[in-house]
C-alpha cells in the first residue's frame, strides 16, 4: 500500500540543454532518476527524430522509452507534433499500472502542435484510481485560454468530482491567469501556491524567474514540494523540475 507519492513534472527540452548546446539524454536519465519519483510528466518528449539519431549518441527506443527502463515500468506517449524527421509530445512515465490513457490534441492552431496526455492510474492502497493530466500549454493567451478550456469540459466530462486528480506540466502562463480559471472550474489548488503562496519559479533553470510549469491537484493532501533548480539541471534543461509529496485526502 502507498501512503504517500512522489510526482514530478519537468519540462526536457527534447533532451538537449539550454540552446540546444549538447544532446543531455544520458545525464538527464540518471538525474531523473535520483528525484525518486513515482509518476513523472514529462514535455517535450522525443518519440522519433531520425537526423538526431545519426549525429549524436542517440539511444534505440523512444526518449520514453530510454528514460522508463527499470524504473517506471509503465508510461503513456502522446505523440503532438509530427514532422519529416519525427514526432515529439507529452509522456507520463509510472511506477504503478496504467489502467488507461488517451492523447487529446488542444492545438490552438497548425503551426503549435499541442496536446493532453490523459492516464488512469491504479496506485496500490487506493479505492480509485489517480487521474493525471499532463499538458504542455501554447505561448500566445487567446489560445492558452482555448486549451484550458478543453481542459476544463475533459475533466469535467470523464473525472468523477470526489476521485483524486493531479493536473501537472509546463503551463507557459506568463500572466497567472490559468490557476484562477482552474481553481474557479475545476476546484483545483497548486501545490506551490498551496505551501508558499504563489507557484514555484522554474525559468530558466539556471536562475528561475518566471512561474511556468505548475502541479495542479483535488481530493489529495499536499506533505511537501521541492524545486530543482542550477546545477546539474541547468545543464540538462531550460526549465527546473517541480516535485510534490501527496497522500490521498
Amino acid at each position: 500500500m502507498s501512503d504517500i507519492i512522489h510526482i514530478t513534472t519537468y519540462n526536457i527540452h527534447k533532451g538537449f540543454s539550454q540552446f540546444n548546446a549538447r544532446m543531455v539524454l544520458h545525464e538527464l536519465k540518471e538525474e531523473l532518476r535520483r528525484v525518486h519519483t513515482d509518476i513523472a510528466f514529462l514535455q517535450e518528449v522525443l518519440g522519433e527524430h531520425r537526423a538526431y539519431a545519426e549525429r549524436h549518441n542517440w539511444p534505440t527506443p523512444s526518449q520514453y522509452e530510454y528514460l522508463a527502463d527499470s524504473v517506471w515500468p509503465e508510461y503513456a506517449y502522446g505523440k503532438n507534433a509530427v514532422y519529416s524527421e519525427g514526432h515529439h509530445g507529452n509522456a507520463i512515465l509510472s511506477r504503478f499500472a496504467i489502467l488507461n490513457w488517451e492523447n487529446i490534441d488542444i492545438s490552438a492552431h497548425p503551426l503549435e502542435r499541442r496536446g493532453l496526455l490523459h492516464c488512469e492510474i491504479a496506485v496500490p492502497g487506493w479505492t480509485e484510481p489517480l487521474y493525471c493530466v499532463n499538458v504542455h500549454l501554447g505561448l500566445g493567451q487567446r489560445g492558452r485560454n482555448k486549451q484550458l478550456a478543453v481542459i476544463r469540459d475533459r475533466i469535467q466530462a470523464v473525472v468523477p468530482p470526489h476521485a483524486p486528480l493531479i493536473i501537472a506540466g509546463d503551463f507557459n502562463d506568463w500572466r497567472g491567469t490559468a490557476g484562477e480559471f482552474l481553481a474557479r472550474t475545476l476546484h483545483v489548488q497548486e501545490v506551490f501556491e498551496h505551501l508558499h503562496g504563489a507557484p514555484a519559479r522554474s525559468y530558466p533553470a539556471s536562475l528561475p524567474l518566471l512561474r511556468l510549469d505548475r502541479i495542479y491537484f483535488r481530493g489529495l493532501k499536499v506533505k511537501g514540494a521541492q524545486v530543482y533548480h542550477g546545477r546539474p539541471w541547468s545543464r540538462i534543461s531550460d526549465h527546473a523540475v517541480l516535485t510534490a509529496a501527496m497522500s490521498r485526502a
